[in-house]
């Protein structure tokens, strides 16, 4: 991430969106590209996760009141973890969100509210380290929480986050970068601002703190998908972190059997 942020470092705020869609529309790029269609299993996987016995926490370790913190994706909230909060909360995990609705806000003002309502669920908890769970662009708040706050983290998650290259997005997702990150320069309160673009500018603290290296007995997974639709998969392959691949969308993950399954172990895993 530190050489990414020095490679931006000397490119204006729309160049840096400018230079990610060049890169992907190079002849090694289109092939890297993620097809945004294989989004479409959606739908499917909600339906098999209702289906399956695990929504309702079955086959699940059991987490004994341990808490677990969730952090949605970009232009997602709280409501797209809620069913694999409910399996979690069914096998008796005590979970709670991050208070997002909506998450397309600046990372400088955003990380700082998600701390302190991790903070609270901590306090609520008996003063118990939080297991954080994040999805894409959650999991990168995930990633700084996790290092800017040990004394709250238990362990992290992340499903389909890029953590090595925000950017290596599909270029329809760019195309969203660059109207939302526009509306924010132009005074939309909320919302993010091409300014964000720029890892050594806005939101250069929250990049820094997320460099930091974490604590060596801190649980550190990235789940990851090869047919995600919008992340370049090999953008997740965090080397400090495990790796775990599955067969999912990148906007299903947190409904996906595999993958709530896969969570479970890995909370199980912590807590043995």
């Amino acid at each position: 991430m530190r050489e990414l942020a020095s490679e931006l470092a000397g490119l204006g705020s729309a160049s840096v969106l400018w230079r990610a869609a060049a890169r992907q529309l190079s002849a090694k790029g289109l092939r890297r590209t993620p097809p945004i269609w294989r989004e479409g299993r959606v739908l499917p996987e909600l339906v098999a996760l209702r289906r399956d016995p695990i929504s309702t926490g079955t086959g699940l370790p059991r987490g004994d009141g341990r808490p677990v913190f969730m952090i949605p994706g970009y232009m997602a909230g709280d409501a797209s973890l809620a069913p694999m909060a409910r399996a979690l909360a069914s096998a008796s995990y005590s979970t709670s969100m991050a208070g997002v609705r909506l998450n397309v806000g600046c990372a400088n003002e955003m990380v700082g509210p998600i701390e302190a309502r991790l903070e609270a669920h901590v306090a609520a908890n008996g003063g118990q380290k939080a297991f954080i769970i994040g999805q894409s662009r959650g999991g990168t708040f995930g990633r700084w929480l996790a290092a800017r706050r040990p004394d709250l983290v238990r362990g992290l998650v992340t499903l389909g986050t890029p953590l090595r290259d925000p950017l290596a997005v599909n270029l329809l997702v760019l195309l969203n970068l660059g109207v939302v990150g526009t509306l924010g320069r132009l005074g939309l309160p909320g919302v993010l601002s091409t300014r964000c673009m720029r890892l050594d500018r806005c939101c250069e603290p929250a990049w820094r703190e997320g460099a930091a290296p974490l604590p060596a007995d801190m649980p550190f997974l990235s789940i990851y998908s090869r047919s995600d639709g919008i992340v370049d998969w090999r953008a997740c392959l965090d080397p400090r972190a495990r790796h775990l691949e599955v067969d999912s969308s990148h906007c299903g993950m947190a409904f996906n059997v595999d993958v709530v399954r896969a969570v479970g172990d890995e909370l199980g895993r912590a807590a043995a």
